[in-house]
């Protein structure tokens, strides 16, 4: 039997084997990506209490534009594994 990861016209979406191991994977990664972002608000709040000079002010700015994009990516591993899990329980409960 052939397994497609993306979808199968049979069985519906995200119907291998491996599709549970990778939601899972990906909210494990969503909530290590969570704690780097937990960690660099407070290394920002740290480096913004220093005398300012055009170091820590490129620092800021750098460290606000990744905290951005880590959240974003955060929140799109979790929706997409909170979606197969979801997807995976689903087709669980029909085969039953």
């Amino acid at each position: 039997m052939h397994w497609n990861a993306v979808a199968d016209s049979e069985s519906g979406p995200y119907n291998c084997p491996m599709s549970r191991f990778i939601a899972v994977s990906q909210l494990l990664l969503a909530v290590i990506i969570a704690v780097a972002v937990i960690a660099t608000s407070i290394n920002l709040i740290l480096i913004s209490i220093r005398p300012e000079t055009i170091s820590v002010v490129n620092t800021m700015i750098g460290q606000g534009v990744l905290i951005i994009c880590m959240i974003a990516i955060a929140n799109i591993l979790f929706r997409k594994g909170l979606h197969t899990l979801k997807a995976e329980g689903q087709s669980d409960s029909k085969s039953r």
